[in-house]
């Protein structure tokens, strides 16, 4: 295979699947170290400088991208997770599917924007897990999720691993 023609199939499949980027990245970061820090002061573990400190080493994740390219800045991301319309009619549909209630308590609605959002954002970058299969969202994702549809009491729940 040429070099151009795997330039082209990389293309390919990184369009049809944008989550291949990070397996790509973390790929390159064994091989060749880790790059260098954007930055950004008490969170050395980010490259794009958006990440904002999380509570745990496993959610401690960036995007892997320089500042320009962060995955939160981009205009699909703005589209797919931060959407309130798009977010919206997810919700309408799972409520069909899972029989799930109304909106019962302050703060409920914007809850199931965040984690519906969360689902879009693992769905858009690597599509349908399975069940009890799980993945960390990066930092600076998460955060802009959270800055859209924050919890009234700044109580988030944070990335529970499959069990």
């Amino acid at each position: 295979m040429t070099l151009e023609e795997h330039r082209e199939l990389s293309t390919l499949l990184l369009e049809r699947q944008p989550g291949l980027v990070f397996d790509a990245l973390m790929m390159h970061q064994r091989r060749h170290g880790a790059p260098p820090s954007a930055g950004v002061p008490g969170v050395p573990w980010c490259t794009c400088g958006n990440c904002r400190e999380m509570p745990t080493d496993q959610e401690r994740k960036c995007c892997g991208q320089d500042q320009l390219n962060c995955v939160s800045l981009l205009p699909h991301f703005s589209q797919y997770c931060l959407e309130e319309g798009f977010i919206r009619i997810h919700r309408q549909y799972r409520e069909d599917i899972t029989a799930l209630g109304n909106i019962r308590e302050p703060g409920d609605d914007n809850r199931e924007y965040r984690y519906g959002a969360y689902r879009h954002f693992i769905y858009w970058q690597h599509g349908a897990l399975g069940h009890r299969n799980r993945l960390v969202i990066p930092s600076c994702c998460v955060w802009r999720i959270r800055d859209k549809f924050p919890d009234p009491q700044g109580h988030y729940t944070g990335f529970i691993p499959g069990l």
